[in-house]
């Protein structure tokens, strides 16, 4: 099956018998958007179709490409994810993002599954407290980065303190605890928000690292980061594939 064949194929497999309106207006480009994402990248690297597709929401939230996330999300629907995950990895980009553009993504995902009778709202998958989400997602920063957590907040300037206690209160306990997600899907996806965010390469390296630590191999990444590509271009993945082998020299 040559790469035209492939792409008709998962385009049918995500979106359905429809076609873009970009068809009758610009028949050419559609062809050749077609053809690279679902005939190329779509068949590059590790990844089954469901974590191809939860990084394709993660990464359009981050660009705030609404119209093309509203898309994503009935085929994330067609390819066997569940409201729940979807709605997770969504809440995922609010710390790398912020809330108002998360609110703009979750308004999208709202507005399909409005449209597919899902009942809203969906199951909470909240499993920490005002007491323990700090324990509980220090714990989980240290599973994921080791105990140079600690040192950070003990080195921390008294008036940047709060920052580090945000990161593990809010990122690590609000977020990375919740259900729906495992941490390895959870921390696979934020390699992806931030490398589609551009210019925060220095955490994109800690990342790199958080994903050796919790099991995402080298060529795990190296898919993720792959299928980004058309979402965000040449320069931003090239720049992500250089931390990753800059973390995980070649053998």
């Amino acid at each position: 099956m040559d790469r035209v064949e492939k792409s008709q194929e998962k385009f049918k497999q995500l979106f359905g018998e429809g076609i873009t309106a970009a068809h009758a207006t610009d028949p050419d480009f559609q062809d050749i958007l077609s053809h690279f994402i679902f005939g190329e990248v779509f068949y590059q690297g590790n990844l089954d179709d469901k974590m191809r597709e939860l990084i394709t929401l993660v990464v359009l939230a981050t660009n705030q490409t609404l119209p093309q996330l509203n898309a994503h999300v009935h085929a994330a629907l067609n390819v066997g994810l569940t409201s729940v995950e979807i709605k997770e990895a969504v809440y995922q980009c609010a710390p790398y993002i912020g809330f108002p553009k998360t609110l703009n993504a979750i308004n999208e995902v709202n507005e399909v599954f409005k449209a597919k009778n899902i009942a809203l709202p969906i199951e909470s998958q909240k499993t920490v407290d005002e007491e323990n989400r700090f324990d509980k997602g220090l714990a989980v920063q240290v599973k994921i980065f080791g105990d140079v957590i600690k040192k950070m907040q003990e080195s921390a300037p008294s008036n940047q303190k709060h920052i580090q206690e945000y990161l593990s209160t809010f990122c690590f306990g609000d977020l990375y605890t919740r259900g729906g997600l495992d941490l390895k899907t959870r921390e696979l996806l934020t390699l992806c928000i931030i490398t589609a965010l551009g210019g925060a390469e220095g955490q994109v390296k800690a990342h790199v690292q958080g994903n050796k630590n919790v099991g995402n191999d080298k060529e795990t990444l190296i898919a993720a980061i792959t299928h980004c590509l058309p979402y965000m271009g040449f320069p931003r993945t090239l720049n992500a594939l250089a931390c990753v082998n800059k973390i995980i020299p070649e053998n």
